[in-house]
């Protein structure tokens, strides 16, 4: 006899849910056995032969939306996930807000992991308007910070730091930068990956190569789980 209906959608549900469980079981056995995320940005020879040094994000002093001071030094040893927005935005903003609200409860419960978001209206964006904003999308303290500052330094950042945007400008009145990508950032404050923000599958793609970035340091520091 055939599966009716109902037990054929429970077995494909089951099976969709099992699938990413199997793959970071085959990530963790062996020793090289799985390909690790790529580094992005520029790369230049190091100082002994075979080494590369990547490109790492430049150091900033900003402001959170709880009124502390946010600098590249706070982040140092911590994975965490980046992007530039501005509260008013009706367009994607919103669509991205909500998908960084999902990578927030995906992690909420590993303290490596964190969100930065980055105004690029800073003007507009003041503490206080950046302090409503995470209080209405349920910013979790300390691991989900809004940043905001001088609108200069927040331009070379997202330039020269996160290569989000290939035009070219000075950080004055008339330049703006509007993305939709999240990207990725490991440890050592190198780029490891980028996706659409306004796409749910695509922030499901970067929710999975979190925990293949996991992985990654778990192998290089012994650790049999992360769990």
């Amino acid at each position: 006899m055939k599966p009716t209906r109902p037990v054929t959608k429970i077995l494909v549900i089951a099976a969709i849910l099992t699938l990413p469980s199997i793959a970071y079981l085959l990530i963790s056995t062996g020793s090289n056995d799985y390909e690790r995320l790529e580094i992005f940005g520029p790369k230049e020879p190091g100082s002994n032969p075979g080494d590369t040094t990547y490109h790492t994000l430049t150091p900033f002093i900003l402001n959170d939306h709880l009124g502390n001071k946010f600098s590249s030094n706070d982040m140092k040893g911590n994975i965490f996930v980046a992007e530039f927005f501005f509260a008013t935005c009706q367009t994607i903003c919103p669509k991205m807000t909500m998908q960084m609200k999902r990578v927030q409860e995906a992690y909420k419960d590993s303290p490596e992991i964190r969100l930065v978001s980055y105004t690029v209206d800073p003007a507009k964006d003041t503490i206080q308007a950046l302090a409503e904003y995470a209080r209405k999308h349920e910013a979790i303290p300390g691991k989900w910070f809004f940043v905001t500052g001088d609108k200069k330094e927040i331009y070379d950042l997202a330039r020269k730091g996160y290569f989000v945007s290939a035009q070219e400008g000075d950080g004055g009145p008339h330049d703006f930068i509007h993305t939709n990508n999240l990207i990725l950032i490991d440890k050592e404050q190198r780029i490891r990956g980028y996706y659409d923000g306004t796409d749910y599958e695509d922030v499901n793609r970067l929710m999975d190569e979190i925990k293949v970035l996991q992985w990654e340091y778990a192998k290089e520091e012994g650790k049999s789980s992360i769990w």
